[in-house]
């Protein structure tokens, strides 16, 4: 190949990778992105309908930063029996209703093992 040909190809070689890197960076910045090791749209699981709400307590996270990792806080939650929780990513909380008494140290370590940190608990 004479020198023209080579430039050209190196030339396209690195737009292609450019327009790539832009593709797939651009839902990470819009938060929707893999920051926490998701990437695809994750399946929620559906909250509990609770007969008997005895308890509502708001609970302040940090770190949260793309849907994946609310979808996480959300899916931990609503997993523990006897619960319904709301995770709104915008506002950094969850809103967590129960049917039983759960102990505030059960929903933090649930929080903290998932990786984000729990700023209060009301």
């Amino acid at each position: 190949m004479d020198r023209f040909t080579s430039d050209c190809v190196m030339i396209v070689v690195i737009a292609v990778i450019l327009i790539l890197a832009v593709k797939y960076s651009i839902p990470h910045f819009k938060g929707e992105g893999s920051c926490c090791g998701g990437g695809s749209k994750m399946k929620l699981i559906k909250p509990a309908k609770l007969d008997k709400v005895i308890a509502e307590k708001t609970v302040l996270i940090e770190g949260m930063v793309c849907d994946h990792c609310s979808g996480r806080i959300h899916n931990a939650l609503n997993s523990i029996e006897g619960v319904n929780a709301k995770v709104i990513r915008s506002k950094k909380k969850a809103i967590v209703k129960m049917a039983r008494s759960i102990d505030d140290s059960e929903i933090k370590r649930i929080i903290t093992d998932l990786g984000y940190e729990v700023a209060d608990i009301s």
